[in-house]
């Protein structure tokens, strides 16, 4: 358990090796914000362990391994490895500009929606939650959830003219 003189042991010596650390984390990913990403983490371990430190003389030696072994296990997740291209990939899909109409549509639509029926469509098809939560979360009944995302999905249609769906739903909130 931390005790107040353990954080402020801690602040210390966060403070004092912080400048050390720093530059021993940007030579093992030669970026400076992942050096930072990979300090904070390495300070995040050291804190969460500062109870069990015992030998305080070590704890800058005990922080650099930490820098070391969290970056040599970054550096073996795939993802580690992407870089950013000079080329950008040709695009497969639409024009950007109709995804932001087709949002910007929606969100007009949903608009002439009641709020208790608004609430139960973005409940449903925005967050995905199941009819049950979406009940408890409104502070109603599933029946009254059906009731609600039904007629609010009708008002939609009809402001969309008849071709709106789950599907188109989760189309064009998927670009939003």
């Amino acid at each position: 358990m931390r005790t107040a003189s353990d954080v402020a042991a801690f602040s210390e010596f966060a403070e004092a090796c912080t400048p050390s650390l720093f530059r021993t984390a940007y030579l093992m990913v030669c970026d400076h914000q992942l050096a930072q990403d990979l300090l904070q983490e390495a300070l995040v371990k050291t804190l969460i362990a500062w109870p069990r430190l015992h030998d305080r003389a070590n704890l800058e030696a005990y922080t650099r391994r930490i820098i070391v072994t969290t970056s040599i296990s970054w550096r073996r997740r795939h993802s580690f490895q992407e870089r950013p291209s000079e080329t950008l990939p040709e695009r497969v899909g639409g024009d950007p500009a109709d995804a932001v109409a087709a949002h910007q549509a929606v969100i007009a639509a949903l608009l002439t929606v009641p709020p208790r029926q608004r609430a139960a469509i973005v409940l449903r098809y925005y967050h995905d939650l199941t009819e049950a939560q979406t009940a408890e979360i409104m502070g109603t009944s599933v029946g009254a959830v059906k009731s609600q995302v039904s007629a609010g999905l009708k008002r939609l249609r009809e402001s969309f003219g008849g071709s709106l769906d789950e599907s188109t739903m989760s189309e064009r909130e998927a670009t939003s």
